[in-house]
């Protein structure tokens, strides 16, 4: 009996120092948005005179980028539409039928890297797929040299994160995505909401 007890002892002991099966290796070059740090806001011309700017929703998913080469540097992201906020209640329940971006049916953008071409001064385009309300096409994101990394001490004496931040931006046609809802100015000008919508997404980065 004592002999059995011991050799159970020893299975459990040598199954508490094995690795895990399961675990897979950190990603060293592996970014996660910051949710609570990080927005896509939007401008689109109202009356062909003024300007609308809301925040689409929260943002989500990771960045890869190993620091040194800019080609190799690649996203994707998920922007949770239900979440636009314009300022205006309205509105924004406006912009979620299908007038619009059809939240019911595709609340969510997508956007997944191909490639990545570096630019000067650090900045770089990263060319993907955009995916909004059931149409994919191919964008163009213009991005600013991310910022230095800022090192975090980690709670209660456990490892430091680390920090960086990027800001991308491009200019989108609404009517290519389905966006067709398209109210004209009586006094015969153009349409009341413009075709072009100009996004800048501001990223908060963190690595462990």
């Amino acid at each position: 009996m004592l002999k059995r007890i011991v050799c159970v002892i020893g299975a459990v002991a040598a199954l508490m120092v094995m690795p895990s099966a399961q675990s897979a290796p950190v990603d060293p070059t592996a970014w996660t948005v910051d949710t609570n740090h990080s927005a896509a806001n939007f401008a689109v011309k109202h009356l062909l005179v003024s300007t609308v700017r809301g925040t689409l929703g929260p943002i989500k998913g990771s960045i890869w980028y190993d620091g040194k080469n800019l080609s190799t540097a690649r996203a994707e992201v998920t922007i949770d539409v239900a979440g636009i906020d314009t300022g205006n209640e309205g509105r924004d329940n406006h912009l979620r039928t299908p007038d619009f971006f059809d939240v019911p049916n595709h609340p969510t953008i997508t956007f997944k890297s191909k490639r990545a071409v570096p630019g000067a001064g650090g900045a770089f385009t990263l060319i993907g797929d955009l995916t909004m309300r059931g149409v994919t096409r191919e964008v163009t994101l213009d991005v600013e040299a991310p910022s230095p990394v800022v090192t975090r001490p980690g709670r209660n004496g456990g490892p430091p994160s680390y920090v960086t931040g990027a800001t991308a931006t491009t200019t989108l046609n609404r009517f290519d995505y389905g966006l067709q809802w398209n109210s004209l100015i009586e006094a015969g000008g153009g349409a009341v909401v413009g075709a072009d919508v100009r996004v800048t997404i501001d990223l908060e980065l963190t690595r462990r």
